[in-house]
């Protein structure tokens, strides 16, 4: 569905709208109006009707939760916009702030603090003055156009959650083909770690996944590490999965072939290319 326009309220602004603007926004490039919607707006199939109007009707392009009964799960516009563009379900598992906003919007500071089981000022220490400013001038926008800076920052933000997602499921499919969970064997006893192979052409980020492959994987449990390509030079990078304890890349640092380890441990740089190489570099790193 491609709209002419996007219409969301006006007033304060919180992050649900703004984002959910955000991402259809990625989609389409067209001026966002604040400003209460008519009837002819919400019959409107060219207009985006987003978190205003009490409807849901994503048929009609009109995205608001704010008729859902009190007892309806947490669900805000962002929440609809995501499904709309298909990718709802990803980004509840690979957006671990997704859940907590949708809780935030729909169930306010106090109760979101004891669904997470933290104190209601915790929340507040959160807040970031990026959040802060982009809300504030979004508020203060009756129109936004193309070309404005303001819309250009949300259509970044909208192209780049929307490609995180897309490209993230491809990202782990890609991993279970190629990747190998490896066993080091030591004299302080075994432990795991994720090995991806160097492949051409290589990914921009070829760490980047890594951790929410292990997550959703049956097979990768008590994974301490990663190895994969190093996309500055011709070696690896080898890494602590979850800041595990048991590695401390310090112990290799004085190695030949090692030319970075930082120095508190939890990441080196090697040339060696060859698996058994790589493997005695991760069991000299065990502790």
């Amino acid at each position: 569905m491609t709209f002419s326009k996007i219409l969301t309220h006006p007033g304060g602004s919180h992050k649900d709208e703004f984002l959910a603007c955000c991402l259809l926004l990625a989609e389409n490039a067209v001026p966002i109006i604040r400003r209460e919607p008519t009837a002819d707006d919400l019959a409107d199939v060219s207009t985006a009707v987003v978190d205003v109007g009490h409807e849901h009707n994503p048929e009609r392009g009109n995205f608001d939760h704010h008729q859902f009964p009190k007892d309806h799960p947490p669900t805000c516009s962002l929440s609809l916009v995501l499904q709309q563009l298909g990718v709802y379900e990803d980004a509840r598992q690979f957006c671990d702030w997704l859940e907590p906003a949708e809780w935030f919007d729909t169930r306010g500071p106090v109760e979101t603090a004891k669904w997470l089981g933290v104190e209601r000022e915790t929340l507040f220490k959160l807040n970031s003055p990026i959040d802060t400013t982009l809300l504030r001038r979004f508020a203060a926008a009756s129109e936004l156009k193309p070309g404005e800076p303001l819309w250009e920052v949300m259509r970044w933000i909208g192209e780049d959650l929307l490609s995180y997602l897309r490209n993230l499921r491809e990202r782990l499919n890609y991993i279970g083909d190629v990747g190998e969970f490896w066993e080091i064997e030591t004299p302080k006893g075994p432990f795991k770690v994720l090995f991806m192979p160097r492949t051409d052409p290589l990914p921009d980020e070829p760490s980047s996944g890594l951790a929410r492959f292990i997550e959703s994987h049956p097979d990768a449990s008590n994974v301490a590490g990663l190895v994969y390509p190093d996309r500055r030079g011709v070696g690896f990078g080898l890494s602590r999965h979850n800041d595990h304890p048991g590695l401390d890349f310090t112990r290799i640092g004085d190695c030949e072939d090692v030319h970075f380890a930082h120095a508190r441990g939890f990441v080196a740089k090697t040339t060696a290319t060859d698996p058994a190489r790589l493997r005695e570099l991760l069991g000299k790193s065990w502790i």
